[in-house]
């Protein structure tokens, strides 16, 4: 049996960024005739995290990387994981590892300015993006890989 989650690699290519993979999702919903639903997001990691933010303005993508390094130094003596990514681990906390969001004929819905972002906080590093699906109630089943 094929499995319910598809699996997609994505490159960081750097310590700290905010990449969009929207276009990749729904390029996996219309590979998977998934149509009307919802799309569930999945971050396999312990140092990156999946967020939704606005995507229209990069700076945007900046500022939440400021922030997130003054809320959570790179570097602190008060650490004690001794790979020294402590910081990453708690960045990806906070974001979280997981989100559904709504499919409407195979697109995002999404309100305005909206756009879903891989939150790497330890990289470069290939990273792997599980997605899922749940068809609304009385829609037909997704096609199997």
């Amino acid at each position: 049996m094929a499995s319910m989650l598809e699996e997609v690699m994505i490159n960081s290519r750097s310590h700290t960024e905010f990449l969009p993979i929207a276009q990749i999702l729904e390029e996996v919903a219309a590979k998977r005739g998934w149509k009307n639903g919802l799309l569930q997001v999945v971050i396999p990691h312990t140092t990156a995290g999946v967020t939704i933010q606005e995507g229209a303005d990069p700076d945007v993508r900046r500022d939440m990387a400021v922030a997130l390094e003054k809320a959570v130094p790179w570097e602190s003596r008060e650490y004690r994981h001794g790979e020294g990514n402590s910081a990453a681990h708690v960045k990806a906390s906070m974001v979280g590892n997981h989100l559904a969001w709504p499919l409407e004929k195979g697109k995002l819905r999404f309100g305005t300015w909206q756009m879903i972002y891989l939150a790497e906080f330890d990289g470069p590093r290939a990273r792997r993006v599980w997605i899922g699906f749940q068809p609304l109630e009385g829609e037909a089943q997704s096609k199997m890989a």
